[in-house]
């Protein structure tokens, strides 16, 4: 024990010295950001990076996804951390030196800061291979922003094949810098994607009896999907159905024959999800069969919910409440947002927690996926020492 706390101290210490090599590559990262299933040049810097480190590199991973391979000097278990770094659709507001670079493309959500964590991770731990009686599996994912997301896609080609364990990490706005947020079980809920064409009859709008009125069937639809959660399920379960888009019409006294609604439905248990979709098809069939209308619905389902193993998390609660003290180990709120990060944790042990990154600096504040959100950059540092002291746990 004491000789595995003297090398944690010298890696902390070692992480300390390098801080300012992480940031640079955190901003080099937000300057140059990359839509996702666009990140070519993105997954080429970090390949790079982890080819300097003399870890071995396996590249475009269902899309452009990679790894690299950490082997350990003695046999052990394996486990990974994963790290995402795609962008979004955003134009970035911040007047700092390192705006983005890319107009209407941003790192909004602190991808950019996940992927310069992990890789500093990546870089200590190569120095240290001989304390380690294990493997490590540093992943870099892309497209987590775009569903059904590219962790999905990394699973299914088997990059958790010899995995025991699975790791992940996101940064947190709404948490003070020095805290760290755990908590087992449902964390993030599945996210579901739908499409409702309704076909009616257009017309004048000063003869409706002629038409089937694609506005008024559609607001019939809009008005009964909000029932579903309220009288459908069951009370004690968590679900959301939110239409976010409503087109119909062109032009003032015309009756529309079509309508195009889109939403999302975001649920935890799978039998719930199962409910809401059926009572989706059924409420649209129903009201669009009684107005003599046709309709179609395209659905999509996303990420599934993201459950953290209860045997996984309270390990690591404990793990860090040794180097961030009790009192800054905080409970993780559970979300109806959506993480695919879900995807490793169905198939492999784990847990997914928040680092704090708020300070007193209002710039700081700003909610994900804002044009202006920024981070305290001291929060990639507890993202290293959180993943390190993971590793020294089921490694040294």
């Amino acid at each position: 024990m004491a000789h595995e706390k003297n090398v944690l101290q010298t890696i902390y210490t070692e992480l300390d010295d390098q801080f300012e090599e992480i940031v640079n590559w955190r901003r080099y990262l937000h300057q140059n950001p990359e839509l996702s299933n666009q990140e070519e040049k993105t997954a080429k810097f970090i390949e790079e990076k982890l080819l300097d480190f003399g870890l071995e590199v396996k590249t475009n991973i269902g899309g452009n996804g990679l790894i690299g391979f950490l082997k350990g000097s003695e046999p052990g278990p394996t486990i990974a951390l994963r790290a995402d770094f795609d962008a979004l659709p955003i134009h970035d507001e911040k007047e700092v030196a390192y705006k983005s670079s890319n107009p209407g493309v941003m790192h909004a959500c602190g991808h950019d800061g996940h992927t310069s964590a992990l890789l500093g991770t990546a870089q200590t731990l190569s120095k240290y291979r001989q304390y380690i009686k294990g493997n490590i599996v540093f992943l870099f994912q892309h497209a987590e922003e775009l569903p059904p997301g590219g962790a999905k896609f990394m699973v299914e080609e088997n990059v958790l094949e010899d995995v025991d364990y699975v790791f992940g990490v996101h940064l947190a706005s709404d948490i003070p810098l020095g805290k760290i947020a755990v908590g087992e079980g449902y964390q993030y809920a599945a996210v579901d994607k739908f499409e409702i064409l309704i076909e009616g009859k257009g017309g004048h709008g000063a003869r409706p009896q002629n038409t089937v009125d694609s506005i008024v069937v559609g607001s019939e639809v809009v008005h009964s999907l909000q029932k579903i959660v309220s009288r459908r399920v069951d009370p004690l379960q968590s679900a959301v159905v939110t239409i976010g888009i409503f087109e119909a019409g062109n032009a003032f006294n015309v009756i529309a024959d079509t309508a195009r609604l889109e939403g999302t439905v975001r649920t935890y248990d799978e039998e719930i999800r199962d409910l809401v979709e059926e009572e989706i098809r059924s409420i649209v069939k129903g009201i669009t069969d009684g107005f003599h209308a046709d309709h179609k619905i395209d659905y999509l389902r996303g990420y599934p919910a993201l459950y953290n193993h209860e045997k996984e998390t309270e390990i690591v609660r404990g793990l860090f409440s040794e180097i961030f003290s009790e009192k800054d180990v905080v409970e993780l709120k559970p979300s109806m947002g959506a993480e695919d990060f879900a995807y490793y944790l169905l198939e492999r042990p784990g847990t997914f927690f928040s680092v704090g990154s708020q300070n007193e600096d209002t710039r700081t504040h700003y909610p994900h996926h804002h044009p202006k959100f920024d981070i305290d950059e001291r929060a990639l540092l507890n993202i290293e020492k959180a993943f390190i002291k993971i590793v020294s746990h089921y490694l040294f």
